[in-house]
């Protein structure tokens, strides 16, 4: 876990270009991208470096949130790290960075107004605190589980890094069929893998919680933004995927934390 608040958020410049092609972070404005940055307008070309495994989550957090954060973070590590064991993949932890405003990155300079995101370059999950109020005031997503799901959704997307699934379906192409909302909506069931494994592990999940789950996957379907955006919806710009995309997906790995069911590359309909 790394805490960066408190310490400023001036003096770091325009966002930077970095990767392939120079990309930078995915402007402000692109509120569809609330579950994190476009995994592949970050991509370098290149994977995670192998390291041993070392517990990421610890933590002098002295705060509720921050706290939280870093329990849910222990948590995909205790449940991803044999998974991908007995794939044969070498797991290395993602690091957990929270933040105030903006934050220099290994993609670029990263801004809260753009939501959680991961960065593929660095193995970071960068998150600014604040969003969790706005996830239940704005999304209407509140509660712990909600929480916890948007930090799963951006674990997952390390595990498609360390996988190689970024490096093969990393492209910038958008459209409700595209590469880029399989790449989210495979992270939207592994986050349900999460859920359900935790949830056998550790007991996790209480009345309500799938329900806040959902609302929050609805919350930040490409359809449901738009037209709150703009009235009217565009598939052929989708990245995310609809509503009811995500929260079919979720459901896809919560409903027995089968990885294999997460393959949106080879579903035939999303």
């Amino acid at each position: 876990m790394d805490d960066r608040r408190g310490q400023g958020g001036g003096g770091f410049g325009p966002r930077l270009a970095f990767g392939g092609g120079g990309l930078g972070l995915v402007a402000v404005l692109a509120i569809s991208l609330i579950f994190g940055v476009d995994p592949r307008q970050l991509l370098d070309g290149g994977g995670p470096v192998p390291v041993q495994r070392e517990r990421s989550a610890s933590s002098d957090c002295t705060d509720q949130d921050c706290d939280f954060v870093s329990r849910v973070t222990g948590s995909a590590e205790d449940i991803w790290a044999p998974l991908m064991q007995e794939r044969g993949v070498r797991f290395s932890p993602a690091i957990t960075t929270t933040y105030d405003y903006v934050t220099p990155t290994g993609c670029g300079t990263g801004q809260s107004a753009a939501g959680p995101f991961y960065c593929p370059s660095d193995n970071h999950i960068y998150l600014d605190l604040t969003f969790f109020n706005e996830l239940g005031q704005r999304f209407g997503a509140p509660g712990q589980f909600a929480r916890a799901y948007v930090i799963a959704h951006e674990y997952g997307h390390h595990i498609q890094n360390l996988m190689g699934t970024m490096d093969q379906h990393g492209g910038r192409e958008r459209g409700a069929d595209s590469d880029a909302v399989r790449v989210e909506l495979q992270a939207d069931c592994y986050a349900g893998v999460w859920a359900y494994r935790a949830d056998r592990q550790f007991n996790m999940l209480e009345s309500g919680d799938v329900e806040s789950g959902m609302q929050a996957a609805s919350a930040v379907g490409d359809d449901t933004l738009q037209k709150q955006g703009q009235g009217y919806v565009v598939p052929d710009s989708f990245t995310h995927g609809s509503s009811a995309q995500r929260i079919r997906w979720f459901r896809r790995g919560l409903a027995g934390g089968d990885v294999a069911a997460c393959d949106t590359f080879s579903a035939a309909s999303l």
